[in-house]
């Protein structure tokens, strides 16, 4: 039985399952999700990513969670926390993120899970800031951030993006837990 983080109305945020390996791996190939990443991921890239996520669960106690819908028990994604492993003017920070299978997108689920887990970090983890970016060009999930409550601080240049590639120019957002 899966460690249960966050419920909401439509989701649970859970630990990772081997069951969910195959559909991250489905997710992480598919060229639409990571349109608005430099690559789309080999099934080894994946199982590694996962390793990652289980080794900051490790050593933080939170990460991102595996996102299921509660009314059919399917993994479509995650939502949930990490250090960028960057450096730039506003790191080290908390980042919040997700990725979630093409079939979920435009219902909401991104918003409400984001919401969810930054009601989490704020309460139980205890976070003063939360950071959230992408790309320029993703405006899907920048609009999850605003709907989420963050607010524009910034654009950069992701500093792991090579000079004059598309994606290199950047969307900064925050939230504090003091806001109003």
């Amino acid at each position: 039985m899966p460690q249960i983080y966050i419920e909401t109305p439509r989701l649970i945020l859970r630990s990772w399952q081997t069951g969910d390996h195959e559909p991250f791996i489905e997710l992480n190939r598919d060229k639409a999700v990571m349109q608005f990443f430099p690559a789309a991921m080999s099934p080894e890239e994946t199982l590694r990513q996962v390793l990652r996520i289980r080794a900051h669960f490790e050593q933080y106690g939170y990460g991102f969670f595996a996102l299921e819908r509660k009314n059919s028990g399917q993994f479509i994604g995650f939502t949930g926390f990490s250090h960028p492993s960057f450096q730039s003017y506003f790191t080290p920070c908390v980042e919040i993120g997700w990725r979630l299978s093409r079939e979920h997108w435009r219902q909401g689920f991104a918003t409400e899970a984001a919401r969810a887990c930054l009601q989490y970090g704020f309460v139980e983890l205890g976070f003063e800031d939360i950071y959230s970016f992408t790309s320029v060009h993703n405006k899907a999930s920048e609009k999850v951030m605003i709907r989420a409550g963050m607010k524009k601080q910034d654009e950069f240049d992701h500093p792991a993006i090579q000079e004059g590639h598309f994606l290199r120019k950047h969307v900064l957002y925050k939230i504090s837990a003091s806001r109003t």
